[in-house]
């Protein structure tokens, strides 16, 4: 098998040496033995061990070692190189999802490339914000002050400083003063340090989106990359692995190409951060991996996405944007509703308003429409095919396998314990399960797994607001799918089953970033601090009590 893994000299092209025969699979596959390292999981102890990857880990270890990735205008340069690949490879990604998974030009220009632009820009945009510490309250002066001054916490400058001072010392008696003194002259800051080598790995089904955006953030924090693209969606990852080495630092950012046994060697290096997309399956397998090197992650997972539909809604607005969501790259989405909540009499409302919705997207003909993608492989073809099975097909139900096609597709007469209730769909099927009333469906949503996302539709703001209120899931959308995670101010991610951490805009900058705690004192005034060293006595221990306990503010209650 040829790896796509490309490294040493900026602007040149050098593959691993092919640790073995490319598997299909997930990109994670199998938990890795344990490799008898020690417990450390050092860079000695994986090349020790004959790994495979653990020169290209040590390569670009050396590199960040060496300070490289750590200036702002380095930093810069990278991420503008992503902007041109974008720009200079736009068409060339849009034909490999065609190709892949016959993505529609629109759909893969907004998924892949319009939005990692937005993320791109958002990061250029305010980096060097982000990148700057952040200075931090210093309980002996700050508090002090505000009680001194009436709760007023602005201070216009160093005059405005030395007037609280003034009044400090005024108030205080002379030996919580030299406590107090002492802290004019420190500096508490937050350091916004990088982790180190990072490897990220993304799933096939928007194979350009969800590598480049975590991507943008990892260099923005100042990391080196091991960026690992799925093998399922094949021409997309040779696309990755042949031209995006071209636009960036190779001593720096690596492509690995990789299957499942391949992906499992790599897992068992080392790194300082992992960030990974795909099913809760394999993220378990991660974060097994993971945990044998104590190395922090995030997971972006999936699950059941529930989607309630009040009595009380526009229907024909309803059935379009919950259409669109589910429909939007045939139904490949982690975000899209996964199945609908609603009363049988909403339900026959809603059919025919999804009817027409998908007649007006795709026209009588979903199969020849050029809006309308196809599955991504023979397996998940399969896998979909079997869940047509529950329930009773309201709607569309066709499919062709060898174009991987299955039509925009409602179920209607779902049960809780059909098969299709039991995982998550991720394909152009809707199954619409019936309650009686909010409260049950709340009920049911709560006693499942917490998805990824919460989809409330109602005309009444107040059953928006309960729903959100009573339930608990990694994002949440009312009367509308998918766009919460269109904006960059929005984290994005799971909780429980779902995920653990997020990012998009800021929050991926932060995700990649070990935010370091630091204080930073004057080598003088010692005499100021004996109060603090043995031995002690109770009017040393008043005096410090005085000047560093933090007090609650006190709160008053209107009846």
């Amino acid at each position: 098998m040829e790896t796509g893994s490309v490294l040493p000299q900026p602007g040149t092209k050098r593959p691993l040496e092919p640790p073995g025969q490319q598997l299909p699979g997930s990109g994670a596959g199998k938990a890795a033995e344990d490799d008898g390292g020690g417990g450390k999981g050092s860079m000695d102890s994986d090349a020790a061990s004959g790994n495979p990857y653990a020169g290209l880990v040590s390569r670009l270890r050396a590199a960040w070692l060496s300070g490289r990735t750590r200036p702002m205008a380095y930093r810069l340069a990278q991420l503008e190189a992503l902007g041109r690949f974008l720009d200079e490879k736009k068409q060339d990604i849009l034909e490999a999802t065609a190709l892949d998974m016959g993505k529609p030009p629109f759909e893969a220009e907004f998924s892949e490339v319009l939005l990692c632009k937005n993320e791109l820009h958002e990061t250029l945009n305010n980096l060097s914000h982000w990148m700057k510490d952040e200075h931090v309250d210093k309980n002996l002066v700050r508090r002090k002050m505000r009680e001194r001054m009436g709760g007023r916490t602005q201070l216009p400058g160093r005059d405005g400083w030395d007037v609280g001072m003034e009044m400090v010392v005024q108030r205080s008696s002379p030996e919580a003063v030299g406590v107090l003194q002492v802290t004019r002259l420190d500096s508490a800051f937050i350091r916004k340090d990088p982790y180190g080598v990072v490897l990220i790995i993304a799933p096939w089904n928007y194979p350009i989106h969800l590598l480049l955006v975590p991507l943008i953030g990892a260099i923005a924090a100042g990391n080196c990359v091991v960026i690992k693209p799925s093998e399922i969606t094949k021409n997309t990852e040779r696309l990755v692995a042949e031209t995006l080495t071209c636009y960036l630092d190779n001593d720096c950012f690596a492509v690995v190409t990789a299957g499942v046994q391949e992906t499992t060697r790599l897992l068992e290096n080392k790194f300082d951060y992992i960030f990974f997309t795909g099913s809760p399956s394999v993220g378990r397998i991660v974060m097994a991996a993971a945990a044998k090197h104590l190395t922090p992650l995030t997971l972006e997972l999936g699950g059941k996405n529930p989607c309630y539909v009040s009595d009380t809604c526009d229907v024909q607005n309803t059935a379009r944007r919950v259409a669109w969501g589910r429909f939007f790259n045939a139904g490949q989405t982690c975000v899209a509703p996964d199945y609908v909540l609603c009363s049988a009499e909403m339900r026959e409302k809603l059919l025919p308003a999804l009817r027409d919705a998908i007649t007006d997207f795709y026209g009588p003909n979903p199969r020849e429409s050029p809006d309308f993608g196809r599955i991504v492989g023979d397996k998940q073809f399969q896998r979909l095919q079997r869940l047509l099975r529950s329930g009773r097909v309201a709607i569309g139900g066709q499919t062709d396998e060898e174009e991987r096609y299955i039509a925009p597709t409602v179920l209607a007469d779902v049960q809780p314990s059909d098969p299709i209730m039991q995982e998550e769909i991720f394909g152009p099927i809707l199954p619409i399960v019936v309650v009686a009333n909010m409260d049950e469906a709340i009920d049911f949503i709560n006693s499942r797994e917490r998805p990824l996302v919460m989809y409330a539709f109602s005309s009444n703001d107040k059953v928006v607001n309960q729903v959100l209120e009573r339930t608990s899931s990694g994002g949440f959308c009312g009367n509308d799918t998918l766009m919460h995670v269109t904006l960059t101010s929005l984290p994005f991610g799971g909780i429980g089953s779902s995920g653990l951490g997020n990012y998009h805009g800021r929050f991926t900058f932060d995700a990649f970033t070990h935010h370091r705690s630091c204080l930073h004192r004057s080598m003088g005034w010692e005499a100021l601090n004996a109060l603090r060293y043995p031995p002690y006595n109770q009017q040393k221990l008043g005096i410090v009590r005085a000047a560093s306990e933090v007090k609650r503010k006190s709160t008053c209650t209107l009846l």
